[in-house]
């Protein structure tokens, strides 16, 4: 049977001498996850993300350089309105502390939550879609090293607000007493919109309950402005973002001859076929 994002299962093919699938062939198949391999390969991976990142030289002048270009150009493009924004939902103390903590929490709950529903429900699904990901976060730390700048809370004569700083929230690295642990001027691109909109579209294209989908597509939308109204972000770092997570789905793409939602759900089990599934009847041709 075969659903909107793609076939319920792969069916498995029949090996005969000779036609044994080469090595590139073997790694590029969908297969079954192991746990304890996906637990490290995520903590390594973000160990070394973040020791990469934050070893990048923390070049202010160019950052401060950068952040007045872009400042300039958003209002040339007639959407520099991040102070607005700022300065709004400031003033609303309930709602700028939720968001300060949804800033500092929930880039990494929910994209933690999303990979565990992929690793439990879409086992064929996994790796490619773990992939986007990996290769998003992987151009990421480029851009980082070749554009460093500076967000609009720590711009040169600017009026933005640092909300952590002014109502002294927990947990975020962009500023505060955290902030000697992450590198402050690598705003560009914004991985809380790469993440989240890797989220969002997974949720969207694989999730079977109507509401979910929507609060899938929800995400990345609201992610988008608490980056904003936190002055950790411009509306272009967004942009950035997305372009980093059209590079991660080509990457997948091109490795896996298809787009991650479009692989089977399930895969054989290392070693052995799918069990069999009751018959159905066949709806078209």
């Amino acid at each position: 049977m075969t659903t909107q994002e793609g076939p319920d299962e792969a069916v498995p093919q029949p090996v005969t001498a000779g036609t044994r699938p080469g090595l590139l062939h073997r790694l590029r198949a969908p297969r079954r996850p192991r746990l304890w391999f996906e637990i490290l390969l995520i903590a390594v991976s973000y160990w070394t993300y973040s020791l990469i990142r934050n070893a990048v030289p923390e070049q202010r002048a160019e950052a401060l350089r950068n952040a007045d270009w872009i400042w300039k150009v958003e209002h040339q493009l007639g959407i520099a309105v991040e102070e607005s924004v700022n300065h709004g939902v400031n003033s609303v103390t309930w709602l700028i502390v939720g968001m300060n903590y949804y800033y500092a929490t929930l880039h990494f709950v929910v994209t933690l939550g999303v990979l565990v529903w992929l690793y439990r429900s879409h086992p064929g699904r996994y790796a490619a879609t773990r992939l986007v990901l990996f290769a998003t976060t992987g151009v990421a730390l480029v851009g980082y090293y070749l554009y460093p700048l500076a967000p609009p809370r720590l711009m040169n004569g600017g009026d933005f607000v640092d909300t952590v700083m002014v109502h002294q929230t927990w947990g975020s690295m962009a500023s505060g007493d955290l902030k000697n642990m992450s590198n402050q001027y690598a705003a560009m691109p914004s991985m809380h919109i790469g993440w989240s909109l890797w989220c969002g579209l997974t949720i969207f294209a694989l999730a079977s309950v109507p509401w979910v989908r929507v609060l899938g597509l929800l995400y990345p939308t609201a992610t988008l402005v608490v980056i904003v109204a936190t002055a950790n972000h411009f509306w272009l770092d967004a942009v950035g973002g997305m372009v980093c997570l059209a590079f991660g789905f080509t990457v997948a793409r091109v490795w896996y001859g298809a787009l991650p939602y479009q692989l089977p759900k399930l895969v054989p089990a290392r070693g052995g076929p799918l069990p069999p599934k009751p018959k159905k009847a066949w709806a078209g041709s």
